[in-house]
């Protein structure tokens, strides 16, 4: 097997298997992950690059087949309420009415880690996310495994996070054990994350279960800076997907703030002056015919929702198109749409104009 090297980490190519959404696969999966290897999951957010989270050999392989940085956190995924307990010190009562009210679902709870969980899983900090995932194939899945699951996106560091078997295999293919394919994920992006290892809770991640709704429980909540902006220089990352760019195509993406006239005239004045360029917009469903310039959608304008499901798949087909610039209209930040504007600020690297 050829061995390649990220980092300080190896990984050996090797075949990828596709495993089905059948009992024997799954406990297959469940097989590959208790002896060490990585299997790609489905789960109603995204696809999660899965491996035993007890294990931080196991762990080590995550970060070299994704090219993920060490300082990046992962999230430990569980299957039962009562695994929780074990994995980190305590629970407090904020953390239980949150559990309640949101679990299994898309959030992810961040809390002091107990002794079981590996430097490699919470890269280096003294706290541990988990989540309680709603699908019940990834449960199974965890069942079969018999441990609880560390799990990133199952995606190429950096790139769009994959919502469907066959960018996951695009990506994975050659790195790992095997991508079990479970159909499309329902939310398109990934959990909520929020910490309460602070005084006052603080949301790290936006994502499908809103500020809003995570307010009706605990009352207080803060917005981590990072969410709408870059993380401070010299600040660790407390939670996935604050510190680097990611979720990024190839192309490079301007979202472009204002109405949809003013982006049409905008995208006039582009499409005049970069000619020679491979150029696209990314824009809402039902506006293409306005635009000036080959176009991609992502969702319904007032839709948050099908923009979340829709947006990565957007983004790698932006890629099989072979754009080389691509400006994005811009969507709200309220509910669920400040998950999406902020896999979108991510992928464009912070680039943002405001007409």
């Amino acid at each position: 097997m050829n061995i390649l090297l990220y980092g300080a980490i190896k990984y050996k190519q090797m075949e990828t298997l596709l495993l089905q959404n059948t009992e024997r696969d799954i406990a297959r999966a469940g097989e590959i992950l208790r002896g060490g290897g990585l299997v790609a999951i489905p789960t109603e957010t995204v696809y999660g690059l899965a491996a035993n989270a007890l294990d931080g050999s196991a762990v080590a392989k995550i970060f070299a087949a994704k090219g993920r940085p060490q300082d990046n956190p992962l999230i430990v995924h569980i299957s039962e309420m009562n695994q929780w307990n074990s994995l980190v010190r305590e629970i407090p009562p904020k953390a239980m009415k949150l559990a309640r009210a949101y679990w299994p679902g898309p959030l992810t709870m961040i809390l002091p880690k107990s002794d079981i969980i590996p430097d490699e899983v919470s890269a280096g900090l003294d706290t541990v996310a988990v989540r309680f995932p709603s699908m019940r194939t990834t449960r199974k899945i965890i069942d079969a495994a018999g441990v609880p699951l560390a799990a990133p996106s199952a995606n190429l560091s950096g790139s769009p996070s994959p919502t469907c078997a066959r960018h996951t295999m695009d990506d994975m293919r050659g790195r790992i054990d095997a991508v079990l394919d479970g159909g499309e994920c329902n939310f398109g992006v990934e959990s909520t994350v929020v910490t309460l290892a602070t005084e006052i809770p603080r949301l790290l991640r936006p994502g499908a279960v809103t500020p809003e709704e995570l307010r009706e429980v605990l009352g207080e909540l803060e917005i981590d800076d990072a969410v709408l902006g870059r993380l401070k220089d010299g600040v660790k990352a407390a939670s996935p997907g604050m510190k680097y760019k990611h979720y990024s195509p190839k192309a490079e993406i301007t979202i472009v703030k204002g109405t949809l006239d003013e982006f049409v005239t905008y995208m006039e004045i582009v499409s005049k002056a970069e000619e020679s360029e491979k150029i696209y917009a990314l824009c809402f469903d039902g506006e293409e015919e306005q635009i000036p310039l080959e176009c991609v959608t992502y969702g319904r304008e007032n839709d948050a929702l099908t923009q979340s499901h829709r947006l990565f798949t957007a983004l790698r087909e932006l890629d099989e198109r072979g754009a080389e610039k691509v400006y994005a209209r811009c969507p709200s930040t309220n509910g669920v749409g400040m998950a999406v504007y902020n896999r979108l600020l991510r992928a464009a690297g912070f680039s943002v104009v405001a007409l």
